[in-house]
């Protein structure tokens, strides 16, 4: 059922920015298209391809307006072992199953576990890719002419000024167009698009993958398939959630997975590698002013266009003009207000930041980078809600009473144990024992074992033993698990902590 309202919004609200931007994001993806498909070792075409198709079907799939997806380097390093050894014809069936895999992960919402992803991974996820989007332009700044810097120079300036006094025209775009001009004017000796490979002529065209339908095709496309679509899942939903923090709105993540789906089942029938989105060209997108799906759908038409009418023209664009827009990228993509956080918030965030960074610069792999992160995310939680637990003994008369307060699971359990020691060692051992878990809440079998044994200790050495105030959900744990007699154990008498 169609929404109208949305399709209004999503659509035209923003007609005149996003179609320009869509202009400068075309321009910004060739160079990129090429080089991601020198690094799978296939024709330049297959990622040009791939860029045009995908972004173009996911401007009507996906579930992030205004987010940029086409041919992306972290696909691309996937398949370097299946081109070399089984041809393109492998990467193309590979690709159909990665599409059907993301497809699957939205069925089963796997989307949720962003969840999971905490602020610090994703802080250093976005500087990571900061970095790495800066040193990717470094071949074209080392052993080039002084005119390159110039230019390079001009560009950064153009592109930082001209918003001063005019937001007409995005910056980019104009320094594009002025330096392009200048360099064919000056025939400045400067690295051009053409320079990067050649560009093909003519439209994609449909074409079944030309592979055997065996079992052992499967054998060998699958874990290329899953491992693609693990890393393009990840790296489209981290981007997603940045571009919703640039823009302060929402984006359905669910609909994005299927969305990157169907876009690399396209792709593949088109002669394209498979992609996700892409965080450089997405913040292109956004500050030139693209919010729309029409950003995305201009994005891919354009480049389409460019390769089978323009291509000449194109291949004379100087690439100090493009490396100068991604520098823009760099700088706008860092967050630079990380780097005093690092003394202002709590240490254990500034290590799993600072961690995913070196990760994923070092290993060039955003999924080791963002696993590292949530790994380190995951063991710090661990440890502060274990420290965040405690058990006092007080005496009243002849009974001694235990009031443990806290989270008692797996880490927990070993303090929780030594707090109720053997009631004989006490200096003041009482012949009554009540353990109080009113404050206190057993998340895992682990902490209701803790328990069991703590209980079965105490009556094995003579004492008489009550557990008070475990809640109900506590409870359900203790009657499925407990091995020691229930006799004294009052039950839903606390709420969950």
């Amino acid at each position: 059922m169609f929404n109208a309202a949305a399709i209004r919004r999503d659509w035209f609200s923003n007609v005149r920015a996003d179609i320009l931007a869509g202009i400068v994001v075309a321009l910004a993806l060739i160079p990129e298209a090429i080089g991601f498909s020198i690094i799978a070792g296939v024709d330049p075409r297959v990622g040009l391809y791939a860029s045009v198709t995908i972004a173009i079907v996911i401007a009507f799939t996906g579930g992030r307006p205004g987010m940029i997806s086409a041919a992306t380097a972290a696909v691309a390093v996937v398949v370097v072992p299946l081109v070399r050894d089984h041809g393109v014809e492998y990467l193309f069936a590979a690709t159909i199953l990665m599409g059907v895999f993301q497809g699957m992960a939205a069925i089963l919402r796997l989307n949720l576990l962003m969840q999971f992803v905490s602020r610090s991974v994703i802080t250093g996820f976005v500087n990571a890719l900061a970095i790495l989007i800066f040193m990717a332009q470094l071949p074209q700044l080392i052993g080039v002419s002084w005119e390159t810097y110039a230019m390079v120079i001009a560009g950064l300036a153009m592109i930082y000024l001209v918003p001063k006094v005019t937001t007409a025209i995005p910056s980019p775009l104009i320094a594009i167009i002025v330096l392009t001009a200048l360099s064919i004017w000056l025939n400045a000796p400067v690295n051009t698009v053409s320079d990067m490979g050649e560009l093909p002529e003519g439209l994609p065209f449909f074409a079944i993958p030309d592979v055997p339908l065996t079992w052992e095709t499967l054998r060998i496309i699958a874990p290329y398939a899953a491992t693609m679509a693990a890393v393009g899942l990840l790296e489209s939903l981290l981007t997603a959630q940045i571009v919703d923090d640039m823009t302060h709105t929402n984006s359905d993540k669910r609909r994005e997975s299927a969305g990157q789906g169907i876009a690399n089942i396209v792709t593949a029938f088109f002669g394209g590698m498979g992609g996700c989105a892409m965080i450089g060209q997405s913040v292109i997108n956004v500050t030139s002013g693209g919010r729309g799906r029409l950003s995305s759908l201009a994005a891919g038409a354009t480049l389409l266009i460019l390769l089978a009418l323009l291509g000449p023209l194109v291949g004379q664009v100087p690439m100090p003009a493009l490396v100068a827009i991604m520098i823009m990228v760099s700088i706008g993509t860092f967050s630079w207000n990380s780097i005093p956080n690092l003394t202002k918030h709590p240490w254990q965030s500034s290590v799993v930041m600072l961690s995913t960074v070196v990760t994923v610069v070092t290993t060039h792999n955003l999924a080791l980078g963002v696993l590292a992160g949530v790994i380190l995310s995951g063991v710090f939680f661990t440890h502060k809600v274990m420290t965040m637990f405690e058990v006092v003994r007080e005496r009243d008369g002849d009974t001694a009473i235990y009031r443990a307060k806290g989270q008692i699971f797996f880490a927990s359990v070993d303090r929780f144990q030594d707090a109720l020691g053997p009631e004989s060692s006490q200096p003041d051992p009482a012949d009554h024992v009540i353990i109080d878990v009113s404050k206190a809440h057993f998340w895992d079998i682990s902490g209701i074992g803790a328990l069991d044994k703590a209980v079965e200790r105490m009556r094995r050495n003579g004492r008489s033993v009550q557990v008070r105030g475990l809640n109900r959900a506590s409870t359900d744990l203790f009657d499925k698990f407990a091995l020691t007699d229930k006799t004294g154990v009052e039950i839903g008498l606390a709420p969950h902590p």
